[in-house]
């Protein structure tokens, strides 16, 4: 009997994390709650992102970010996620003055019939669990486009260096507004999985913005620079703050 409730047991917990449709970016499983995970918080996984400045991790990684509640896009897989698809649906306003402006914490926007708030963030993880955002904030989880922005302030002119993206799944990032990375595609989030062309950094504060979408499955992003040797960029402020 003993061993009987033990396999039952074992095979409950494979179907709930198979049901989780659970990738992180190391390919394996992200460990969960041992018991049902009904805590509805991001509070494991965010901070409120401070008002001071803050550094980019050891390896580089842009760990603060303004985040906007998921914008609901059905999509039954993620094998639509071509380059025109990409193009198509993340290079366009889901609501005025997405590209304009710049979002601020707690500001609310309206796309088509859900009003979404921006939320000002940062974790002591490399990647932005996307998965975890909505699912503590009691929102769709699937089937779903994230929104992000943040500011990096650079001390000097910073030439060739490329902006590295990893993302599940696929997603499209912009530097000062104009296209730097696109990843297409069914894909898990690796480090670097997409590398930009060589790009200038401009003295002062640059905007970044990114656009993830995904069907099933977890969703997460990571973001960091390099430059023309592959080491991590450090000498970067995130501030949050795109007034110059």
């Amino acid at each position: 009997m003993k061993r009987l409730c033990t396999f039952i047991l074992l095979v409950c917990d494979v179907v709930y994390v198979l049901a989780q449709g659970l990738a992180p970016a190391s390919g394996g499983i992200e460990h969960l709650p041992p018991a049902v995970d009904t805590v509805r918080s991001i509070a494991p996984f965010f901070t409120q992102a401070h008002a001071s400045p803050r550094t980019p991790d050891a390896e580089g990684f842009i760990q603060r970010w303004l985040l906007l509640e998921p914008i609901y896009k059905p999509n039954r897989g993620n094998t639509v996620f071509t380059d025109t698809y990409i193009r198509r649906n993340l290079d366009t306003a889901y609501f005025p003055g997405q590209f304009a402006t710049f979002p601020r914490n707690g500001e609310k926007v309206k796309v088509g019939d859900q009003e979404l708030v921006w939320h000002a963030l940062e974790t002591s993880n490399f990647n932005i669990k996307l998965f975890r955002f909505a699912y503590g904030l009691n929102k769709q989880t699937y089937g779903v486009v994230f929104l992000a922005a943040t500011v990096i302030d650079c001390p000097k002119e910073l030439k060739n260096v490329r902006m590295a993206v990893g993302s599940n799944s696929a997603s499209m990032w912009w530097l000062n507004g104009k296209e730097a990375v696109l990843l297409s595609g069914d894909r898990r989030m690796v480090m670097d999985d997409c590398v930009s062309k060589r790009l200038t950094l401009t003295k002062g504060r640059n905007i970044i913005r990114g656009a993830v979408i995904n069907g099933p499955g977890m969703s997460d992003f990571c973001v960091r620079f390099i430059d023309e040797h592959g080491q991590a960029v450090r000498d970067l402020t995130i501030t949050l703050d795109p007034r110059y």
